[in-house]
């Protein structure tokens, strides 16, 4: 298997570009973007959580840098895992398994957001941590889950990190978003529930080509659910899908929040992207 991009790891105490850790063996650098690699993951038994994870004080478990997203962090406060990316929070892990502090974050909204089928297949664009992926598992029992996630090093964080190797049918497309949508399109794959987690801050005329091209991977009465920041306003993104969604509704995830979902449900197109 190959992937695109570079990774780096290091130990808590200091960093490192040339150590890749224990899962070295699963990846490849140094491989062109347009490349795509589908990895799966199979599901391994837990472990319990240390007395020391229970402590309310911040502890770096995990140093790392890729050359496409930066710095990565993974932060342990109390029963709760971060992944930080350039100082943002990508992914929330609950390392006692009490996901109710989680309900009020956007993961958990855009999934309450929208009517799902039984079993549904799921798309996300954007991996992070996987704490999407964790909560399909536990709120609507997907029978199949596809990631799209440019960053090998991401992938690697959440597998060894965030406990992706215990979710079973999970295959994950390491790529940009462009070329892995395209190969999905052209192989005639569509999902009942579409999470695009990636144009959070694009701009709108940046964020609305990559959203047209995955509407048609959504199934006709399946949903795209789109994270914006609050301040790229959401609300020009949403007149234009309307046009390709038979509902289209905008919910603020908190008060105080960052988050905006623009909430898609029933498109419009066919399979070829025809209206």
């Amino acid at each position: 298997m190959r992937a695109a991009g570079s990774w780096g790891w290091a130990p808590p105490s200091e960093a490192s570009e040339d150590e890749a850790g224990p899962a070295a063996g699963r990846r490849r650098a140094g491989v062109p973007a347009g490349e795509a690699t589908v990895v799966k993951i199979a599901p391994r038994d837990g472990h319990r959580v240390s007395d020391s994870a229970k402590l309310k004080r911040s502890r770096i478990v995990f140093r790392g840098w890729s050359r496409l997203s930066g710095q990565i962090r993974v932060i342990d406060r109390g029963t709760e895992r971060r992944l930080m990316v350039h100082g943002e929070i990508l992914s929330i892990y609950p390392l006692n398994g009490d996901w109710r502090p989680v309900r009020r974050e956007y993961w958990w909204k855009a999934l309450d957001a929208v009517e799902l089928p039984r079993r549904p297949s799921a798309l996300l664009v954007g991996l992070g941590g996987g704490t999407q992926v964790h909560l399909l598992h536990r709120l609507s029992a997907p029978r199949h889950i596809t990631v799209i996630e440019r960053d090998p090093v991401i992938v690697r964080v959440a597998v060894e990190w965030f406990e992706l190797d215990r979710v079973g049918k999970l295959e994950i497309v390491c790529a940009d978003a462009e070329t892995a949508v395209t190969g999905l399109r052209q192989a005639g794959r569509q999902f009942d529930y579409v999470m695009d987690d990636v144009s959070y801050a694009d701009e709108p005329e940046v964020a609305l080509p990559k959203l047209l091209a995955v509407v048609p991977l959504v199934t006709p009465r399946g949903s795209l659910v789109v994270n914006r920041h609050r301040r790229g306003d959401p609300r020009p993104l949403a007149r234009t899908l309307r046009l390709y969604f038979r509902e289209v509704r905008l919910r603020r995830v908190r008060r105080t929040g960052e988050n905006t979902l623009i909430c898609c449900s029933r498109p419009l197109v066919n399979r070829d992207g025809g209206v």
